[in-house]
């Protein structure tokens, strides 16, 4: 499946999910630390209509230059506003290719697979990634350095998927399915159970959340 059909089909998968939640579930916690469901849906349904440079600077300057900080508060921002219908939002804009100009597409590609994840699992929910896609993901985290840092994060363990044919690294070995691995990449904890191998106590010991989404 092609990197933009992908990208179009979780956005209407997640924006499908987004429809059945209760208040509640908007706002319980989202698999990122300090991130609610509906910060996570507002981050999703702002990247393909991106603010302005002039916003973009003043948000900046909000943020105090922090990158990551600027990211959450413009999503908890356009999250808390009232008039906004976050789940309409992500599927009007399913299809759209618009990019923020600080990303790419490979980076929008994994982008929307992992918060969908982010949503999903603590609610209790499930979307399914195809694995080819998961794996190509995985691969793009791997070998693109900042914000994750996995190669370093990950130094002296070797992953391997079981339900596809993908591996990285090298050391003692992280086995299981290619979602998990994805999260894992990402610096998201609750890949742990899903994990075998090992490298898992020493995974245990080393993971942390990392200071973004």
């Amino acid at each position: 499946m092609p990197a933009a059909a992908v990208v179009e089909w979780q956005r209407l998968v997640i924006a499908d999910l987004l429809d059945d939640l209760t208040p509640a579930e908007w706002d319980a916690p989202s698999l990122c630390a300090g991130w609610r469901v509906r910060d996570v849906a507002a981050r999703l349904a702002l990247a393909p209509q991106p603010p302005g440079l002039a916003d973009m600077v003043r948000e900046g300057w909000r943020a105090r230059g922090h990158f990551h900080r600027l990211n959450h508060d413009v999503a908890v921002r356009y999250a808390d506003d009232p008039g906004r219908d976050l789940a309409a939002e992500i599927r009007a804009t399913a299809s759209s290719r618009t990019l923020p100009a600080v990303t790419n597409y490979r980076n929008i590609f994994f982008d929307v697979m992992v918060h969908g994840q982010d949503i999903a699992i603590p609610l209790g929910r499930t979307i399914e990634l195809p694995v080819r896609a998961a794996a190509t993901a995985a691969t793009r985290v791997w070998t693109m350095g900042w914000p994750f840092w996995s190669k370093h994060r990950l130094k002296g363990l070797r992953l391997r998927a079981t339900d596809t044919d993908w591996s990285v690294g090298r050391g003692l070995e992280i086995a299981g399915p290619i979602t998990p691995l994805l999260l894992l990449l990402t610096g998201r904890p609750a890949a742990l159970p899903h994990l075998d191998g090992p490298g898992t106590a020493l995974l245990a010991d080393r993971l942390r959340t990392p200071d973004s989404v």
